[in-house]
């Protein structure tokens, strides 16, 4: 399943939001609420060099590639995840590289999770809808609710035999 997703977001193209630090850029988005930084961008910040075998230290979760815009085309690029970031600078442990996690904790992503989302990137949410006499589940996504099939009965009343309900 994780290699359908993968696929699928392949051809999509996302918009990251830039943040500066020493002159340097950081490129990040929120992914089904999940943050997400460019490798490359982390790397220039931690002062290393940026390989793509240094990513195999992380587990899958904590790496993807995704399509970012910049430059007027969509380029593909490693992007790490929150946690992915945090262990990064643990392998590459710098005393300096403390103000950086610093930075990424207590002003970029407070700035990132601010930002309102595109429907694409935000995962669906789970809610109850309730009124007098009754309560059911709901499921949020794409700025619309959704009711299971089966609940139906509960929102419409069904008058009469061979409803299809």
């Amino acid at each position: 399943m994780e290699s359908s997703t993968l696929e699928i977001q392949a051809d999509i193209s996302f918009e990251p939001q830039i943040y500066t630090r020493h002159h340097l850029k950081l490129r990040a988005l929120l992914l089904h609420d999940e943050a997400w930084f460019c490798a490359r961008d982390i790397g220039h910040l931690m002062g290393i060099e940026w390989h793509e075998r240094k990513a195999i230290k992380l587990d899958p979760d904590q790496r993807r590639v995704l399509k970012l815009k910049g430059s007027g085309r969509s380029e593909d690029h490693l992007m790490l995840s929150e946690s992915g970031v945090y262990a990064m600078l643990v392998y590459h442990y710098l005393p300096e590289n403390r103000h950086l996690r610093q930075w990424l904790t207590h002003q970029v992503l407070p700035m990132l999770r601010g930002q309102p989302q595109p429907t694409l990137t935000q995962a669906p949410s789970l809610g109850i809808l309730e009124w007098d006499g009754g309560a059911l589940s709901l499921l949020h996504w794409r700025k619309e609710p959704w009711i299971r099939l089966r609940d139906m009965p509960q929102v419409v009343p069904v008058s009469g035999c061979g409803s299809v309900w």
